[in-house]
């Protein structure tokens, strides 16, 4: 395969829907790494995944995965992504023992002894039909499945959703390694922003059809940042030297995206660190510019 930078190249990406549209989506996902995308629920990021993996056709903007063209070579490029739903895409009279035959017929570089490797150590029977899984052995069950074709493009939807934290962590440990070979990539999108500061390496923030924020995950945390202050002090503080701010009886607490120049404007203001939770919490809220 052709060398390539960016396992995903979006650019100008737009769909218009009644009601919603993804209104010129750009972002890349570098190869080797793990991508975060958030946003809330109805941001963008199902619609957004759906146009990756050809399942909705966009009306303006380019994909480019693995550097080539989403839509010309689409078949080829399919081959090397795996795709994990909220949902379990297999029927619930089915069994591992079924599955693992079917795949084998679909994928060319499907690995039995992969797939019964994950079943083990995800100890999922080989024989019990899924409608009788928990959420949490479904969710392990398409990531076993997604492991064992030799994939290099990892793409989850809101996978780790519902999950006990033991098994996110389980499931977080696997990408982790799945990430050891620098050829693998992972797009995981979720509105569970703890899971994604753990690993996620950059992080892309939709909100409304539209990108607020893409870059790296640590540049992200290191330049924004919580200024909390009195709500006299608060009306000091020029409009635009912040995203939004939370008022309370008891002050104010406003998340500036450049955490050093305020640090020099307000010398005596406390800036503390923000988690993605809070970054992500204030920027939507950024049109009131106030709320509680």
């Amino acid at each position: 395969m052709a060398d390539y930078e960016n396992a995903i190249e979006i650019q100008g990406l737009t769909k218009r829907y009644d009601g919603f549209t993804l209104d010129s989506v750009s972002f890349n996902v570098p190869k080797g790494s793990i991508m975060g995308f958030i946003g809330q629920n109805g941001a963008g990021k199902s619609t957004t995944i759906n146009a990756i993996l050809g399942i909705i056709r966009p009306d303006e903007g380019s994909i480019r995965v693995f550097g080539m063209d989403g839509r010309e070579q689409e078949q080829q490029i399919k081959k090397d992504i795996a795709a994990v739903f909220d949902e379990l895409p297999f029927h619930d009279g089915l069994n591992a023992k079924a599955l693992d035959r079917i795949l084998g017929g679909v994928f060319e570089n499907w690995s039995s002894e992969t797939f019964k490797g994950y079943l083990e150590r995800f100890q999922l029977p080989y024989k019990k039909k899924f409608g009788r899984f928990s959420k949490g052995m479904k969710m392990k069950l398409q990531i076993a499945a997604a492991l064992s074709h030799g994939a290099k493009l990892l793409i989850m939807d809101e996978a780790t959703t519902g999950l006990d934290p033991v098994v996110r962590n389980e499931i977080l440990d696997i990408f982790l390694e799945y990430l050891q070979d620098e050829d693998h990539s992972i797009l995981m999108s979720s509105h569970i922003t703890s899971d994604l500061e753990k690993i996620a390496d950059s992080v892309t923030f939709i909100d409304r059809g539209r990108i607020l924020l893409t870059g790296y995950k640590d540049d992200i945390l290191q330049t924004h940042g919580l200024l909390k202050c009195t709500k006299a002090d608060h009306s000091q503080i020029a409009a635009e030297d912040y995203i939004s701010a939370r008022v309370s009886d008891y002050g104010a607490e406003l998340l500036v995206s450049d955490r050093e120049k305020c640090r020099k404007k307000y010398p005596g203001a406390v800036i503390e660190p923000a988690t993605l939770e809070e970054i992500m919490l204030y920027y939507v809220n950024r049109e009131k510019k106030e709320w509680s």
